[in-house]
């Protein structure tokens, strides 16, 4: 058994040995303090200075990155100007076709047209008869025609035999000859019997039959609506695509793959300028 002055020896003793063990974890902990301290110090200088491995390796892969992802943005920079460019290039493309299309369009419009005033002008010399002495008198006004400088209008002639004065003008030659010309047209309008028989006409002969009826084309026995895909032939060229878009009393519109819409006349598909079919692919 212990005393009460042994207890407290004991305790004071304890108390003594706590204490020096606090203050020895007191001065480990600041000089654990200090230690790491002075190592994220000097870890920061190497970060600082590029040369700590915890910041060159997420540096390298962030680099490699950096550059995996230029390369593939200039492959798709690259891409981008060539879609570009092939866009360009099938605009001026299809520019170009369009315009061809166009012209041989407007060649063979012209071309009936012409060859429609032809056949007008051989029926009206078919039909109208100018005699010799017409033609005999206008080149002996002709040889009696005075000087080109003098002016061409008579000064207004009054006759005595007539309660009021009339004009006369001088015609000229050209003015005589369509006027005679209607004359001879209303002479073989109104009397038949009057006038020379007329030589036969020849009539164009259609090579194939097409006509557009109700909003609709027939041709060599097929009908054709809008929005059907045909294939268009003509020759000495490749046979082309399209869809058809209006069809009109003798016109008929079309639209190419391309975008570009051009028009076909029904009488250069009754000609066989132009041939059609249905396009089932």
């Amino acid at each position: 058994e212990m005393d009460d002055e042994d207890c407290e020896r004991r305790r004071m003793e304890c108390l003594d040995e706590m204490s020096n063990l606090e203050k020895q974890f007191t001065d480990l902990k600041d000089q654990l303090y200090k230690e790491r301290l002075s190592q994220v110090d000097a870890k920061l200088q190497e970060v600082i200075a590029g040369k700590a491995p915890e910041y060159l390796e997420p540096l390298a892969a962030l680099q490699e990155n950096m550059q995996i992802r230029t390369k593939v943005a200039g492959i798709y920079r690259e891409l981008c100007l060539e879609s570009v460019k092939n866009k360009y290039e099938c605009e001026i493309q299809a520019s170009r076709q369009h315009c061809e299309s166009e012209k041989l369009l407007l060649y063979d419009t012209v071309q009936s047209e012409l060859e429609e005033k032809i056949r007008r002008l051989e029926e009206d010399r078919h039909s109208i008869d100018i005699t010799s002495e017409l033609w005999n008198d206008e080149l002996q006004s002709r040889k009696k025609r005075k000087d080109p400088f003098s002016p061409d209008k008579k000064k207004p002639v009054f006759s005595l035999t007539f309660p009021r004065p009339y004009i006369v003008y001088m015609l000229q030659d050209l003015d005589i000859l369509e006027d005679w010309t209607t004359i001879r047209k209303a002479m073989a309008t109104l009397g038949p019997h009057r006038v020379k028989p007329e030589p036969p006409v020849k009539i164009e002969k259609h090579l194939h039959s097409a006509r557009s009826e109700e909003g609709r084309l027939y041709y060599d026995g097929e009908w054709y609506g809008r929005g059907q895909t045909i294939c268009i032939d003509k020759k000495d060229e490749c046979p082309t695509s399209a869809i058809i878009t209006t069809i009109n009393h003798d016109e008929v519109w079309f639209k190419r793959p391309d975008g570009s819409k051009s028009k076909l006349y029904i009488s250069q598909l009754q000609k066989g300028k132009y041939s059609i079919k249905h396009n089932h692919n």
